[in-house]
């Protein structure tokens, strides 16, 4: 089995007599991103100051390559230091240094090379991050974004081993948000660096983090891989996760509207930076005009809306359902191909019909005849397009008795 990077073992920490960290027991391994997730003030960036050794744990033991922190000489935790860079959630650059003076900062006060040698690696810097032409800027004329960019060109300026991210994209908008994990994710990939870091930004960080660890109440209750993390049955991890999904709900009249496309679009964007296959799924209910004959038009859409809110509750956190049309229900399953679609949907199948859903049977007397259409897309495919092969290619999945 890999050997873990850094590992903690049953490390406690508290203040004023708040036990901020309760015996945790945490592994992060080498040329991964792990990104730890949590509530507010729960105690993420205390954690990461333990990994910095900012923070020295009440009780317990952090192991580095296997060594124990606690037990290493000062000239260890010295070379130690060298080896770990830090990213702060405001970038943490200095206003009255330009760009090229921040990024060589770290060099300057670990004293590794003569200022010529200094001065020739922050050029490379600055041409790795597409920076050239604004050393001499100060922080205050540059964007957001673009100050981002010069702190992560700083953190990685010592070619560190490892990269603490606190928090990174405090304070960005969405599109700049995006734009900085790609640039985290790419980087990483090109220098290959272990990151840890630290976000509220679900469920885009499960797409380039290569684990999950979530802290709850002073303990990890999970760590693992980003899918897995999505089909745990816990409660705590389920209420945390829909919380910041924003998901958008099943609308009281089903019509087609640009909530799944939106989704859609940002599926789309992931695949194409991330490589994330997806899928979409179209489940039709085939004999919507017997049951609208049968028992009218308001029971028939209270009948598609039902049938959307259990299928739903089927799902991983990270899945969309969302009704379009009259008679449809949208899915886009994200990590998903399409024959893994189709198990998704035959595994379904068997749980609905398991069920037998009395707010449906309450409401009409007819049973359900339902079709799926797969369709995985393809980096240049748009959403129309997508809803069409879908819709083209229907089987006939499974009848819903609810009779």
């Amino acid at each position: 089995m890999t050997t873990p990077l850094i590992r903690f073992e049953k490390v406690k920490k508290a203040f004023n007599g708040n036990l901020v960290l309760d015996a945790i027991d945490l592994e992060i391994f080498q040329g991964e991103i792990t990104t730890i997730i949590g509530k507010s003030g729960g105690g993420k960036s205390v954690l990461l100051k333990h990994i910095a050794g900012l923070l020295q744990p009440d009780s317990g033991n952090i192991y580095i390559n296997g060594e124990r922190l606690a037990t290493m000489k000062k000239s260890q935790r010295r070379r130690l230091r060298r080896k770990f860079s830090y990213m702060f959630q405001d970038s943490a650059l200095f206003d009255f240094m330009t760009v090229g003076q921040n990024i060589g900062l770290p060099l300057r006060e670990h004293r590794l090379f003569p200022e010529a040698e200094i001065q020739t690696i922050v050029q490379k810097k600055l041409e790795e991050f597409d920076l050239v032409g604004i050393d001499h800027e100060y922080p205050s004329q540059l964007s957001g974004g673009m100050k981002k960019r010069v702190a992560l060109a700083r953190a990685l300026v010592t070619s560190p081993e490892v990269i603490l991210f606190d928090e990174p994209t405090t304070g960005l908008d969405p599109i700049r948000k995006a734009a900085v994990h790609t640039m985290i994710a790419d980087y990483q990939h090109r220098f290959g660096f272990t990151g840890v870091l630290i976000s509220h930004e679900i469920p885009d960080v499960f797409y380039f983090s290569q684990r999950i660890a979530m802290l709850h109440e002073g303990k990890i209750i999970y760590a693992g891989a980003p899918d897995q993390l999505q089909k745990i049955d816990d409660p705590t991890v389920h209420a945390f996760i829909r919380g910041f999904e924003g998901r958008t709900e099943i609308a009281s009249t089903p019509s087609i509207g640009d909530g799944w496309q939106r989704r859609f679009s940002e599926e789309m964007t992931r695949l194409q930076r991330h490589r994330v296959p997806f899928a979409l799924v179209v489940l039709t209910i085939e004999n919507m005009s017997a049951i609208v004959t049968q028992s009218g038009p308001v029971v028939a859409q209270k009948t598609v809306t039902q049938f959307a809110d259990n299928i739903q509750r089927h799902l991983r956190l990270t899945d969309t359902c969302e009704c379009i049309g009259s008679n449809a229900v949208l899915l886009l399953l994200p990590f998903t191909r399409a024959n893994q679609a189709r198990l998704v949907c035959a595994k379904l199948a068997r749980e609905l019909n398991a069920e037998q859903t009395q707010q449906i049977r309450a409401s009409m007397d007819s049973c359900l005849a339902v079709s799926a259409g797969f369709t995985e897309p393809a980096e240049s495919d748009n959403s129309e397009q997508c809803l069409d092969q879908a819709l083209a290619q229907k089987e006939i999945f499974y009848k819903f008795s609810i009779c």
